[in-house]
């Protein structure tokens, strides 16, 4: 534990790719994201991925992302000619516990999977007090700034693509409290990404 830490309860992780301006995604919408490819599938990114899942075990989800990586992901688990690290992931991801947070979906098909109609910051603050190990947001705008604006988010993973994207949602909108951060960790990519840990400062 940093002295960064939430000294009781689970830490929070948000992790996320941004373009240089802030960008989640593109011009076209949710899915414009080709940017980002390139960049996340270097030595570097995957092993700050992995580095990053392995003290987690719970991932929070919005629907968007719970129904996209479940479309991909579990075929990696299965694929023994995918990358090692990969695998790792996607194997991982199919066993830990996934909390979607959806007032729409219905059906959690996916393994360890279950459904909650609730605010996210609500569900963080009930799961801080149960079981061990990490809690960590996967690309999930909505639900990152949701616990931005509640202070439940204890460390912030960002892959920083040296990308210029125009246009596309931005993480931090307006609106958001203030809050400070140190870093904590920093990594170069291949591609010339840079993976950083920000905990914050309370």
């Amino acid at each position: 534990m940093t002295k960064h830490e939430t000294s009781s309860g689970r830490t929070v992780v948000a992790n996320i790719s941004l373009s240089l301006d802030g960008r989640v995604n593109g011009r076209e919408g949710d899915y414009d994201m080709g940017w980002i490819v390139s960049h996340a599938i270097t030595d570097a990114s995957r092993q700050h991925m992995v580095r990053m899942t392995s003290t987690a075990t719970t991932v929070l989800l919005g629907r968007k992302n719970y129904q996209g990586f479940g479309a991909y992901w579990p075929a990696v688990a299965m694929d023994e000619n995918a990358d090692p690290r990969d695998r790792t992931f996607a194997q991982w991801l199919d066993s830990v516990e996934k909390v979607v947070l959806s007032s729409t979906l219905t059906d959690a098909a996916w393994s360890n999977s279950r459904i909650v109609d609730r605010d996210p910051a609500a569900e963080v603050k009930q799961l801080r007090q149960q079981g061990e190990g990490n809690i960590i947001v996967l690309a999930s705008v909505s639900v990152i700034r949701n616990l931005l604006h509640a202070g439940e988010l204890d460390r912030l993973s960002i892959t920083l693509c040296p990308e210029l994207v125009g246009g596309g949602v931005r993480l931090f909108e307006d609106g958001l409290p203030a809050s400070s951060w140190t870093l904590t960790d920093i990594s170069r990519t291949e591609s010339d990404a840079l993976c950083l840990l920000y905990d914050r400062v309370r």
